[in-house]
C-alpha cells in the first residue's frame, strides 16, 4: 500500500482518510435518498426544488445539509429526476353564450376575488375515460371545488360549484368564475347558479389557451406530480384517489408563488403577505 501511495505522491494515512470521508458521504447521500423517497411517496413527481424544502427539516435534525444542485446531481445519478410526460385530450366544445373576459387589468389580491375553472380527463381501463371538473381560487391556489363524472354533461360542473360555494370564506362581492367557452359554463343551468350567487361570469377568448392558464396550471400539477395521468380500473377508484390528491395539493404541497407556503393555509387566512397577482392587459 505504502508503494501505490507514493506513486500517487500522497500518503497511506491521506488514503485512508479519503477512504473514510467518501463512506461517510455515501452514507449521508443514502440518507438523503431515503428522504427524498420518503416525500415522495406521498408527492410522486414532486420537482427537487420544493423536495428539498420539505426534506429540510430532517436533513437539519440528522446534522446534513445539501444544496440544490447537488441534489438535483444525487437525484440524476440515483434515476429519481421527473420525467416529463405530455397528452393532450380535448374537453371544451364550445357554447354559443359569450361573457367578456374580466381578468386582464385586475389586480388579485385577497382570497375568493377569482375563482378559475377547467375540465380535464382521467383515463380509465378499456379506452374509457373519467373527467374532473375543478374550480380554484386564484389568489391562494387553493382547490374550492371538485368533482368526478363519467360524462362531460353540465351536472358535473355544477356538482363542483356547489362544493365550491359551500367552502367560500369570504363573502365579497363581484367574486369573478373564470372559464373556458365550454358548453358546461355557458349552459343555462350553470349561468343561473352563478347569478343567483352573485358570481361574476369572465370568459378567455376561443382558442386561446393562455386565457384560463392558471386552471390549466394546477391540472398539469395533479396529473404530472400526483400520476392523475396514469389509466385507472374504474371511477369509483379515480374519485377516491382525486380526493385524496387534491388534499394533498391544498394541504401539504409547498408552492413556490406562495413563498413555499401551501394553499390551504394561505385560504384559511394562516399566511399573509402574498405576492399580488397583476394580470396584464392585453396589447
Amino acid at each position: 500500500m505504502d508503494q501505490i501511495c507514493s506513486q500517487f505522491g500522497i500518503t497511506r494515512q491521506a488514503h485512508y482518510q479519503k477512504q473514510h470521508r467518501e463512506t461517510a458521504r455515501s452514507v449521508e447521500n443514502e440518507i438523503i435518498l431515503e428522504m427524498v423517497r420518503l416525500i415522495r411517496r406521498k408527492h410522486p413527481r414532486m420537482g427537487c426544488r420544493k423536495v428539498l424544502y420539505k426534506i429540510s427539516p430532517m436533513l437539519a435534525s440528522e446534522g446534513l445539509n445539501i444544496g440544490r444542485d447537488c441534489l438535483f446531481e444525487l437525484l440524476r445519478r440515483a434515476d429519481l429526476l421527473i420525467k416529463p410526460k405530455k397528452k393532450f385530450r380535448r374537453t371544451t366544445i364550445p357554447g354559443l353564450w359569450r361573457a367578456p373576459n374580466r381578468l386582464p387589468g385586475t389586480l388579485i389580491c385577497y382570497c375568493d376575488q377569482v375563482w378559475v375553472c377547467d375540465i380535464t380527463y382521467l383515463e380509465l381501463m378499456e379506452s374509457r375515460f373519467a373527467y374532473m371538473f375543478l374550480l380554484m381560487d386564484l389568489y391562494s391556489r387553493y382547490i374550492v371545488g371538485w368533482h368526478v363524472s363519467s360524462s362531460l354533461a353540465t351536472n358535473g360542473a355544477l356538482l363542483s360549484l356547489e362544493m365550491a360555494l359551500s367552502r367560500r370564506t369570504n363573502r365579497y362581492a363581484g367574486l369573478i368564475h373564470h372559464s373556458d367557452h365550454g358548453v358546461q359554463y355557458t349552459s343555462r343551468a350553470y349561468m343561473n347558479t352563478l347569478i343567483k350567487n352573485d358570481l361574476l361570469a369572465s370568459m378567455g377568448a376561443v382558442g386561446n389557451c393562455y386565457d384560463n392558464i392558471y386552471a390549466e396550471r394546477v391540472i398539469g400539477i395533479l396529473k404530472g406530480e400526483y400520476g392523475l395521468d396514469s389509466p385507472f380500473v374504474n371511477i369509483n377508484q379515480v374519485g377516491s384517489i382525486v380526493e385524496e390528491v387534491v388534499d394533498l395539493y391544498n394541504s401539504d404541497r409547498p408552492h413556490l408563488s406562495l413563498g413555499m407556503a401551501t394553499p390551504k393555509n394561505v385560504y384559511d387566512g394562516n399566511v399573509l403577505d402574498i405576492p399580488i397577482i397583476d394580470i396584464p392587459v392585453a396589447v
